[in-house]
């Protein structure tokens, strides 16, 4: 059982009474991941700020914060979890301008429908509570790495699946199930992946919460972290 994982399933606790037990997947998914992103930009926040501030052009911005933070994503909005909560009665609007100023490449909220749960929650008058829980979650790679962090997410899915009668074998497979996969996919290349300068791309057409990429991933820089590795992954479930 993931710890993380539990901590943050026992945030849905507060969700008891507005909302059923098979609805706390619909708000507490998307802000683990809100909070994931919220802890990976937090150090770059205000150089992302003044590249937003001096190119107008989106392709340009995106090109100019990739060279300033090594990441293909970012988010121009003055909210984050740092301040969300000083302005009471601004809370849910600023949430909401928080996740509308994520890069394009950033579309998992509108999957999710997540301005939909803000208003709810709010309504519920549980948005404030909800928000101070996950703010004391620092979900930053340092602290989560990405095994961990999927563990915990997929710990999440299983028990939001339990509480709908649904399997959960239908959104993950297990990690020790997916490190044997990705030993069996290397094994006789593993010569190969060490050459320098490497170039090599990983598509996985049923990603699900996407372990396989992930560990892939971690499999291959172990041997060469100078590789260039490529993903690619499809899900028919959004």
């Amino acid at each position: 059982m993931s710890t993380l994982g539990s901590f943050i399933w026992s945030i849905a606790d507060q969700l008891r009474g507005p909302y059923r037990p098979n609805q706390y997947g619909n708000v507490i998914l998307p802000l683990t991941i809100l909070r994931r992103l919220d802890c990976i930009i937090e150090p770059d926040r205000e150089t992302v700020r003044e590249l937003a501030a001096k190119y107008d052009n989106p392709n340009r911005l995106k090109i100019e914060v990739k060279k300033a933070t090594g990441r293909p994503f970012y988010n121009t909005s003055n909210y984050s979890f740092a301040n969300l909560l000083k302005d009471a009665d601004g809370l849910a609007d600023n949430l909401a301008d928080y996740i509308d100023r994520f890069s394009p490449d950033v579309d998992v909220f509108e999957y999710f429908d997540f301005k939909k749960e803000i208003l709810a929650l709010e309504k519920a008058e549980l948005l404030r509570e909800v928000i101070t829980s996950f703010k004391a979650v620092d979900l930053h790679p340092d602290v989560v790495s990405n095994a961990d962090m999927g563990d915990a997410f997929e710990y999440i899915i299983r028990k939001f699946n339990e509480a709908a009668n649904e399997t959960s074998g239908d959104h993950y497979t297990p990690r020790d199930a997916i490190r044997l996969l990705v030993d069996l996919l290397f094994a006789e290349k593993d010569a190969d992946l060490t050459e320098a300068g490497i170039v090599r791309t990983l598509y996985d057409p049923t990603a699900g919460t996407g372990g396989m990429l992930a560990l892939a991933e971690e499999h291959l820089l172990e041997q060469n972290p100078d590789a260039k590795l490529s993903l690619y992954g499809q899900e028919y479930n959004g």
